[in-house]
């Protein structure tokens, strides 16, 4: 969870804006694992499947035509590389700094094999592009923080019932973890199409966008009080 945080897990009312369908997806690094996939339209999970290929992922993308696409995977680099590769610039990137401000966990992108996953979701990224979507990068762990529920690593019921709690519809028990992290994917991908999220580390389209809940309006009344 994210350390210091007293955030609530809240849901949010999509009625309040016109519903888009948007897609989540969990990359793995290479084709040979699982990459979780699901799309949502406001808050209802209209499909989610675990695929490996770039091409099934283009063709699952194809098909639903979202206005939103939110990846699990970093899609720029740490200042003065011009790859991944590259030893010439920075370990870190801008919302990689912020998110070591905020203690929340996660793996360097120049460390292993987060290479991999960047040079994947970089060319993954481009290609998504020509379907005229909005791409974003996502985390997650992070989503899960600021939400105050579980990462799939503390249990996959956990992390069920915390998405449930904050109002997503169509959750199945026999969802696996890449998968139910491409719901969480994609339920920041809708509050990113209701201006509920900000981008760490850069401008609406070049850093990690990330969840802000809302105060309730029991502590919003106290605060006032």
């Amino acid at each position: 969870m994210l350390a210091g945080s007293s955030r609530m897990a809240l849901s949010w009312n999509f009625s309040r804006v016109k519903q888009q369908t948007v897609i989540g997806i969990d990359l793995a690094g290479s084709p040979k694992r699982n990459t979780g996939m699901c799309t949502m339209r406001g808050s209802s999970i209209d499909r989610f499947a675990t695929l490996h290929t770039d091409d099934e992922i283009l063709f699952y993308v194809a098909e639903d035509r979202p206005s939103v696409v939110a990846i699990d995977a970093p899609l720029t680099l740490p200042p003065g590389r011009r790859t991944i590769e590259d030893r010439n610039g920075q370990h870190y990137r801008p919302c990689d700094r912020e998110l070591l401000k905020r203690g929340i966990r996660f793996f360097p992108i120049t460390l292993g094999p987060m290479r991999t996953l960047t040079k994947r979701g970089m060319a993954l990224a481009r290609k998504l592009r020509k379907f005229r979507c909005s791409v974003i990068e996502i985390y997650p762990g992070a989503a899960q923080d600021v939400w105050n529920i579980a990462r799939k690593q503390d249990g996959l019921h956990k992390l069920l019932r915390g998405l449930r709690n904050l109002g997503v519809l169509g959750l199945a028990k026999t969802m696996n973890g890449d998968e139910l992290d491409a719901v969480t994917g994609a339920l920041v991908g809708e509050w990113f199409v209701c201006g509920k999220t900000e981008v760490l580390g850069g401008t609406r389209h070049r850093g990690i966008v990330m969840p802000v809940p809302e105060i309730p309006k029991q502590l919003r009344k106290t605060r006032t009080s």
